[in-house]
């Protein structure tokens, strides 16, 4: 295993961990798979699936051998992570008239997102180092998920807050896990800024989007999908984009899966953005070179309230391997999006949501045709961010000894 710049092509050691060449690129894990037993990793996988307890009961570590095979075990802090359910909601299908839909609820992690993919490889990762102080900028998920494996850990959890548009639900998750909260006045890109700059000489492990160790851990979460499904996946992935990692980590995943003849062909990958915060989005829809950062991002789905996305090179090429789209929806169609969700009985935060709201665009556009089959991944949880719930919240009073219980029950 070697980190590789996705910009110049530079070779660098896994240890010490850096994020960045010195041409300015972002580094990736680079692994030789070529002589990897496709036959014997199926099995062994599929026998991992009735562990318990220990590394491979864990939905990331089972696939140890394509994520991290040379970390001693004795280094991994794991909860469990992955396993989350696969759901097929019927009225959400008809609704939208598809032929195959299915939900991938990354919500069902232990914090509650999908950020514990990556989170559970790149601690590991910190503490093989001799780490013992971890720290992300955060507009909340990745916050909540780094404190409660630093905590497992027994290490220190040092999380940077933006002041505004952060939803309160998910740094009071943080602090109860015992992270040391820091809030600062700017936005998420700020805060990465300054770790990039200042966390090596603070002692600090970073553990944010931009570390390559963190998308080797979200990979599982397409091999989980495919193994579901019997190493068959569907035509559409749909996945929301903030900082634009998952995608990355997602892209990666179905580039090992085909290389190591796992899927005959990778599907197409549909990024979906929030429309006051899709600097990412309106650079593909316009054939740009370059992504112009949004400097003053707005959305009230808080997990993609991004507006200078890290991956931005990587998710592109992603989106060029995978003959991909973009596209951007509005705050009203996700929370539309969100409803029907929620009232399936899956439930998700509004991120998650856009992915919804994202596929009933692209068919209604002919995007993606009704003929086709598509997974949208669902990447937070419904309490996560409770605070769009109280606009809908309905309180019915009554009488116990005299209402029109008729009525009231219709």
């Amino acid at each position: 295993m070697r980190l590789k710049c996705v910009d110049c092509s530079s070779s660098y050691p896994l240890e010490p961990i850096q994020v960045r060449c010195g041409c300015g690129g972002l580094l990736e894990v680079e692994q030789n798979l070529a002589l990897a037993d496709a036959e014997l990793l199926k099995r062994q996988f599929q026998e991992r699936l009735s562990e318990r307890m220990g590394v491979y009961a864990s939905g990331v570590w089972r696939y140890k051998e394509l994520i991290y095979p040379e970390l001693p075990d004795e280094y991994i802090v794991t909860k469990y992570e992955g396993n989350t359910g696969m759901y097929a909601p019927e009225p959400i299908r008809e609704t939208l008239g598809i032929r195959g839909l299915y939900f991938k609820a990354q919500s069902e992690n232990p914090s509650g997102s999908f950020k514990d993919n990556g989170m559970t490889v790149a601690v590991s990762h910190g503490r093989s180092l001799g780490y013992s102080a971890f720290a992300c900028t955060s507009t909340g998920n990745t916050s909540s998920s780094l404190a409660m494996y630093a905590a497992m850990g027994r290490s220190r959890a040092y999380v940077f807050v933006p002041n505004r548009k952060v939803s309160a639900n998910k740094v009071l998750q943080t602090q109860a896990y015992g992270a040391r909260v820091l809030s600062f006045d700017g936005t998420y890109d700020d805060g990465i800024r300054f770790l990039e700059k200042r966390g090596e000489e603070l002692g600090l492990y970073v553990c944010n989007s931009v570390n390559p160790l963190r998308i080797e851990g979200q990979k599982s979460i397409i091999y989980e999908i495919a193994q579901t499904l019997g190493w068959s996946l569907p035509d559409w992935i749909i996945i929301p984009g903030g900082a634009l990692s998952n995608v990355s980590a997602l892209g990666k995943g179905l580039a090992d899966l085909k290389s190591l003849g796992f899927i005959p062909s990778v599907p197409r990958i549909a990024l979906i953005q929030a429309e006051g915060a899709s600097p990412f989005h309106r650079m593909m829809a316009s054939g740009s070179p370059v992504m112009t950062p949004e400097p003053r991002p707005d959305t009230l789905a808080s997990a993609l309230n991004i507006g200078n996305p890290p991956s931005w090179k990587k998710a592109r090429s992603v989106l060029e391997m995978s003959s991909g789209v973009t596209c951007s929806v509005t705050d009203a169609e996700i929370l539309a999006a969100k409803a029907q969700i929620d009232r399936s009985g899956i439930g998700c935060e509004p991120a998650s949501a856009a992915t919804l709201a994202g596929l009933q665009k692209l068919i209604a556009e002919r995007t993606i045709t009704k003929d086709e089959t598509a997974v949208c991944i669902l990447t937070g949880n419904l309490l996560k961010d409770t605070d769009v719930l109280k606009g809908s919240f309905q309180d019915i009073p009554v009488d116990l000894s005299g209402s029109d219980w008729e009525a009231l029950l219709r």
